[in-house]
């Protein structure tokens, strides 16, 4: 059983959203993706990332 961390990279948020990670990037400055810098690093809590999928999700259907 492998545990998720509550704190997600660029990396780790580009593989969840399958996107590259220069995509991801360019969402999280553009403020279309919900995240937040530790210095110049940015992180992604995952319950924000799930919500803000499912909100997007039900925007299109």
């Amino acid at each position: 059983m492998t545990i998720e961390p509550d704190i997600m990279t660029i990396r780790e948020v580009a593989d969840y959203l399958r996107l590259t990670e220069k995509t991801a990037y360019r969402f999280a400055l553009e403020g279309k993706i919900p995240g937040f810098k530790v210095g110049a690093a940015w992180r992604f809590r995952r319950e924000d990332i799930v919500n803000w999928t499912k909100e997007a999700s039900k925007q299109r259907a």
